[in-house]
């Protein structure tokens, strides 16, 4: 150009491609609704920036974004502050809405959420420790001029990145171009790794983008957790209480995890965990309500024990108003409640029972709408023989709820006990009833189970007598069946994971707490229900839950009322966890964070540990045991990435001890790198004794009605969806809800 010459040729020429915009910058950024913070100068000698004015990593990108309620005003709009996640993705959208007067329908909105210069990762959603798996990152280029660019993975500890020499990690890319870049990443510590900043960058014009994705890595093995419960109360002094953490025989190498934890309030680890009491899913109408109730439970709590906070109030008062409006999905038409909803032919008048009391107890709380309580107790109504009892109607998947005349009086008592606390009209035809076939019973017929029911429903009927009398033989049949040392002996107050008790006999022990403390004149014998409430709040996993559904409901609300009854006064109490194998860990505890949940772990599993709390006041204590095994590996054939779909087949049966088990779960973990074939799963729900399936990231969770001695066929299709190399074994792992340990 200086030289002012033309070529003309007819030769074709192709234009050079520069990669270089000096005002990238000041062009790209313009778009600044677009791109915000994610793309800022980064390099070069004429835009370098300091590190603060770096963008965020882009880290949130859930699949569900909005979904809530909100009041609309006379003019019929609303406006929300959101934030608007990280995906490049476009959001549709739209809204609903309820009023005396109709409802209204909104049409389809959409919003694109898009930057002209962005990275994308490729990654399974988990791999087990060892396996080497391909993190494809791909930056596009919707830039108008052709880009360099430059993408780097920064290393964590917890991975170990593959050498390439020959591999290029720069390259130019051009306008509506793509390009991928791997990298071989071997998965070397166990946990939640956040692939950190993998990041895109344009050295010459500062243009950066960066990423960071999740990744769990499991071990391989069949998972084992125990928990070990301690309430220890010192009065200015030091009790101490030993526990035995041994590693079982076929456990894994560095597989073992033991975590401490500390809070000084009995009802303090299901403050911590209202939305996750029970490590099982809660895909049916019973398992949704133990998500529900205890709410209702730690309000109460707290409003009594004035330590109700605004943070817990708005948890609470959520997982309600959420609880409440899935339970709606499993009712039916003619007012009744079932575990599947219109999967099931007819309502269950357990379950419709249940869900009576707890919307009656909730509408103090949250709205609920009279007329489904009302349209339940006029299903269970329907059911109510002449004698006064109620008849069995629908599936009752837990089989230590029935058998025999414990069949009827137990639905009787369970009912009886929800319309009393649902405080119904005094002389109630149906609750009057009720306690008529209850009081008709012969005692001696019933097992432990029904007795302590029944001396909760006639405590809270202020039947004294019928109330003492079924109290004594509580008493005395505990003492014959030698129960009596189980349940006091201090020795065994502290017990291992709710698993190794029967559901149905932690549900028994929290009704005779009901019993005692529901008494209209509050005299209570304090040493008896205390070794009670302490062999019972000994029964918890480690989630503050016990060992199923309705233990779990039960158990918080006979706990709940005991410690709202009866506080646990503290002022200053330390604990001291020691070990030889250890350091000492020290935690204090006092009136100002007795609602503090404390956690410490060791970083190797000690044989022994001792407990020491000194002070003054109550604290609970909770160990929990992680290890895991080598389970029973199948050989199965290799599967070539040239036909990366297979079929896994299994044969499922029941050999307990019962004729057949209480409703099963079958939870299939997902080959790492592979996902399942969603039209191979639906077919499965044809099958008969099928309930319902579920795909979550990982995992297909099969619900079964029972199984029995009979093989049942199971065939579920996968797929490979990311290359994952030194594939570990999955596992299968099939239960007894009811009886977890079986």
């Amino acid at each position: 150009q200086k030289l002012r010459m033309k070529i003309i040729t007819n030769t074709r020429i192709r234009k050079p491609v520069s990669c270089v915009r000096p005002d990238f910058k000041k062009k790209v950024l313009s778009k600044k609704d677009h791109i915000d913070d994610n793309l800022v100068a980064h390099g070069g000698s004429e835009h370098r920036s300091d590190d603060k004015e770096k963008p965020k990593p882009r880290t949130l990108f859930p699949e569900t974004w909005i979904w809530d309620l909100v009041s609309v005003g006379d003019n019929g709009q609303a406006s929300l502050q959101v934030t608007v996640p990280d995906t490049i993705t476009e959001w549709n959208a739209n809204a609903f809405c309820v009023a005396d007067t109709g409802f209204g329908f909104s049409p389809l909105t959409t919003l694109t959420v898009f930057q002209p210069f962005f990275v994308d990762l490729s990654l399974p959603y988990s791999v087990i420790q060892g396996e080497t798996f391909k993190l494809k990152a791909t930056v596009f280029n919707y830039l108008k001029d052709c880009i360099q660019i430059r993408t780097t993975l920064t290393e964590a500890p917890e991975l170990k990145v593959d050498a390439c020499p020959s591999c290029q990690f720069t390259s130019c890319l051009c306008t509506n171009e793509a390009k991928t870049f791997v990298w071989n990443v071997t998965a070397t510590r166990l946990g939640k790794v956040g692939l950190r900043d993998v990041i895109a960058v344009t050295p010459l014009q500062g243009g950066r983008d960066a990423v960071v994705k999740p990744l769990l890595v499991k071990p391989g093995g069949v998972l084992q957790e125990k928990t070990q419960n301690a309430f220890l109360c010192p009065s200015d002094n030091t009790i101490s209480e030993e526990f035995s953490l041994t590693l079982p025989a076929e456990v894994l190498e560095g597989s073992g995890r033991v975590t401490f934890s500390v809070i000084g309030d009995i009802m303090g680890p299901a403050l911590q965990n209202l939305d996750q009491l029970l490590a099982m899913p809660f895909g049916c109408g019973e398992q949704n309500m133990v998500q529900f109730a205890p709410n209702i439970f730690i309000l109460q709590y707290l409003n009594k024990t004035k330590q109700l906070n605004s943070e817990i109030k708005d948890k609470a008062l959520k997982f309600l108003r959420t609880g409440y409006q899935r339970q709606l999905l499993y009712k039916h038409d003619d007012g009744s409640y079932s575990a599947f909803g219109k999967g099931d032919d007819q309502g269950n008048t357990w379950l419709t029972a249940f869900v009576a009391r707890s919307f009656g107890q909730a509408s103090s709380h949250i709205y609920v709408d009279k007329d489904h309580v009302h349209s339940a107790l006029l299903w269970l109504q329907r059911h109510q023989l002449p004698s006064g009892c109620f008849r069995s109607v629908g599936k009752l998947f837990n089989n230590d709820l029935k058998g025999g005349v414990d069949d009827t009086i137990s639905l009787t008592a369970y009912i009886a006990a929800a319309l009393v606390e649902l405080h119904l009209e005094k002389n109630d035809t149906m609750l009057d009833n009720a306690l008529r076939c209850l009081k008709n019973v012969t005692l001696d017929e019933t097992n432990l189970y029904v007795k302590a029911l029944m001396a909760y429903v006639f405590t809270l009927s202020k039947d004294m007598e019928m109330r003492e009398q079924i109290m004594d033989m509580l008493e005395k049949e505990i003492g014959r069946l030698l129960l009596f040392r189980r349940f006091w002996k201090l020795e065994l107050l502290t017990s291992h994971s709710g698993d190794e008790e029967s559901s149905s006999m932690i549900e028994t022990v929290a009704y005779i707490v009901l019993a005692h403390v529901s008494k209209p004149d509050l005299s209570l014998n304090e040493a008896s229900v205390s070794k009670l409430v302490h062999w019972l709040s000994g029964q918890r996993n480690g989630f503050g839950g016990f060992a199923s559904t309705q233990d779990t409901v039960v158990s918080l609300q006979a706990l709940s009322q005991y410690a709202a009854l009866i506080p646990q006064e503290i002022r200053d109490v330390k604990v001291t966890i020691k070990s030889k194998e250890a350091s000492p860990l020290e935690f204090h505890v006092h009136r100002n964070n007795k609602l503090v949940l404390h956690q410490a772990s060791f970083l190797e599993v000690p044989g022994v540990c001792t407990v020491q709390a000194t002070g003054s006041g109550c604290v609970y204590i909770q160990v929990f045991h992680i290890t895991v095994e080598q389970g029973k590996v199948w050989k199965c054939p290799l599967v070539s990435p040239r036909n990366a779909v297979m079929s896994s087949t299994s044969l499922f049966s029941y050999v307990g001890d019962r004729g057949t088990s209480n409703m099963a779960l079958v939870e299939v973990e997902m080959l790492s790198g592979f996902i399942p074939v969603q039209s191979s799963v639906k077919e499965l729900e044809k099958i008969p004794l099928m309930k319902k399936t579920e795909i979550k990231p990982g995992k297909v969770t099969i619900y079964l009605e029972e199984l029995g001695e009979t093989s049942l066929k199971l065939n579920i299709s996968v797929e490979q969806d990311i290359e994952v190399q030194n594939l570990k074994a999955a596992t299968v792992h099939i239960y007894d809800y009811y009886k977890p340990g079986e």
